[in-house]
């Protein structure tokens, strides 16, 4: 039984606990602390430099300590070795409503271990105005870590921004990603899934209102973060928190949908680098679900699904 200490962990929505491996067996396991307030929280790790036999005590990542939105973290180690994590954090949004100031949504925060996981590197905002309830996607290619995520354009469109990990750690502006213009006053809480196209670029599927049709849409970004190719939309209505991998040829987009009254993972499955895609149904169970999670390896790609009933777990390829 891992020791968590006194921490409530949230897991509602996409505020789940994430869990990362990198080399030499180490591993992280990152949850969100929720706080007094509504809507606030604190970003906690523990981590293992011996393949799970052991861990530290939780700690807090970031060094700010105000009871605000500190939430939605992602976790990854990169091909070096460091650890990243980035959060959905309103400090920026706090300090501009207490002078007077507009500021849309909130902002992307990120840290670095270099230890893996035991020590981090300070507070480094990488971009102003997310969107403030979405999980962030995490990706790499062979230039480095890149990062998905709803954002705030102006006026008021709930699109996706794309943006590489500067090793800076400045605060960037990001590239606009989706071009569904989705002007809405709240967050969906539906946030995008990501990975790497072998031909460069990016694969990526999202939730959005585009032309006033919902939809979770598959779309291919250049390497830059552009779209780059025709969107698509998966083939069922009821399509919703869709994740995404790609392993040698394959490329495997899982969603949560209906058969009935029945949760249903359903799955595009393509064994061409994404040129055409066969449907195909992977899982069903009864009563409350979690949302579709999907795990590439070398040796294939695996469906994981949290049920009443118990994991399911399903080779896709």
């Amino acid at each position: 039984m891992l020791d968590t200490g006194q921490d409530r962990i949230a897991a509602d929505g996409e505020s789940r606990p994430k869990i990362a491996f990198g080399p030499d067996g180490q591993m992280v396991i990152a949850w969100t602390q929720p706080l007094p307030r509504p809507y606030t929280g604190e970003i906690r790790l523990i981590s293992s430099q011996d393949s799970g036999q052991s861990f530290t005590s939780p700690m807090t990542v970031h060094e700010d300590r105000q009871i605000i939105t500190h939430r939605f973290e992602a976790v990854r180690f990169d091909a070096q070795g460091r650890l990243h994590v980035l959060w959905i954090d309103k400090r920026d949004a706090e300090r501009a409503r207490a002078a007077g100031q507009a500021y849309r949504g909130a902002a992307v925060y990120r840290t670095i271990s270099l230890d893996g996981g035991r020590s981090f590197q300070g507070d480094h905002c990488l971009a102003h105005h997310a969107c403030e309830c979405c999980r962030i996607a995490l990706a790499e290619d062979d230039r480095g870590l890149v990062a998905v995520w709803r954002h705030v354009f102006e006026p008021n469109h709930r699109d996706h921004a794309f943006a590489r990990l500067p090793e800076d750690l400045r605060c960037i502006t990001p590239i606009r990603a989706t071009w569904d213009e989705w002007a809405l006053d709240a967050c969906p809480h539906h946030g995008p899934a990501l990975t790497p196209d072998r031909q460069g670029g990016f694969h990526l599927v999202w939730f959005g209102h585009r032309a006033g049709e919902p939809a979770v849409r598959l779309g291919r970004l250049d390497p830059q973060g552009q779209p780059r190719e025709q969107v698509i939309a998966l083939p069922d209505d009821s399509a919703e928190h869709a994740d995404i991998a790609s392993n040698a040829r394959h490329v495997v987009v899982a969603w949560r949908g209906l058969s009935g009254s029945a949760p249903v993972i359903r799955a595009w499955v393509s064994s061409d680098e994404g040129r055409n895609f066969e449907v195909r149904e992977l899982a069903r169970a009864e009563g409350r679900t979690d949302h579709p999670r999907l795990l590439a390896s070398a040796d294939g790609i695996w469906l994981v699904w949290h049920t009443v009933a118990g994991t399911q777990v399903h080779r896709v390829v």
